[in-house]
């Protein structure tokens, strides 16, 4: 515990510049939907991340953007890329055998972080690097990851999604409705996008399916497949690759699980 009380304007300030950087490109009116301060506060704490120099105003509009310096708060944390490149090897292999691009996602406080990814340059490339972070609610990795996370972890993490008013965490709110769909990932064994996800993120282009990374003791991660919806039915693909890819979810989840983490 403790022997304090957290500094507030501090907690603020960190969840100003959190939701800056998801965003992306964050107007003080969204900042206020997605962290419920006052528009004055966040101005504010805008301006004080400005003058550091974690921020810039976009000439283009009137949104905020984080700057190259942010990634200076990251430089002692590399358990991400480290576990990225244990499983490069596992995605490659299996991206030769299914010919599709897979990404395995790490579950990250409120969202899921993709850690390594298989695609290439070319149509299945989009935004989806390493360091991308994906909603939990709608993608098919973050729901492969809460229908199979212990049930006290899953509450905490909708706790954290319900204030937000945001589409991407409407269901956060709809308990009957996410249970059912959580429900039915466990019964089938493997998640699948939302489809307005797709439609938001890739014009209805692609979707994916993902099963958990996991093993006795717990889950640890999430593995995808991602496809051309013109290409491959969500019929057709558990036909010819859920076996595939829980085997190579099992493989992960040994290779994770007795790393050495030094």
């Amino acid at each position: 515990m403790p022997s304090f009380k957290p500094v507030a304007a501090l907690t603020r300030g960190l969840d100003v510049l959190r939701i800056v950087n998801e965003l992306r490109d964050a107007s003080v009116a969204a900042l206020h939907r997605e962290t419920g301060l006052d528009k004055a506060t966040i101005v504010r704490m805008l301006e004080t991340l400005e003058h550091e120099g974690y921020v810039t105003r976009n000439p283009s509009n009137s949104g905020y953007v984080a700057t190259g310096r942010t990634l200076q708060l990251s430089r002692g944390y590399d358990l991400h890329h480290r576990i990225g490149l244990l499983c490069e090897p596992i995605l490659t292999e299996f991206r030769q055998a299914i010919g599709w691009p897979s990404d395995v996602a790490l579950f990250d406080h409120d969202a899921m972080i993709v850690v390594q990814t298989s695609r290439e340059t070319g149509p299945l490339f989009f935004n989806r690097r390493p360091g991308f972070r994906a909603p939990i609610l709608e993608t098919s990795i973050g729901r492969a990851y809460l229908a199979f996370c212990a049930d006290s972890e899953r509450e905490r993490i909708l706790a954290r999604l319900r204030p937000r008013t945001d589409p991407a965490n409407a269901l956060a709110s709809d308990p009957q409705r996410l249970e059912a769909l959580l429900s039915d990932v466990r019964v089938r064994g493997f998640a699948c996008m939302d489809d307005s996800y797709s439609d938001r993120e890739y014009s209805g282009q692609l979707w994916a399916m993902a099963v958990p990374v996991r093993d006795e003791q717990g889950i640890l991660a999430t593995l995808n497949i991602m496809m051309l919806r013109s290409a491959v039915s969500p019929e057709a693909a558990q036909e010819r690759f859920l076996d595939m890819l829980m085997t190579n979810a099992n493989r992960l989840a040994h290779v994770l699980r007795h790393a050495s983490w030094g």
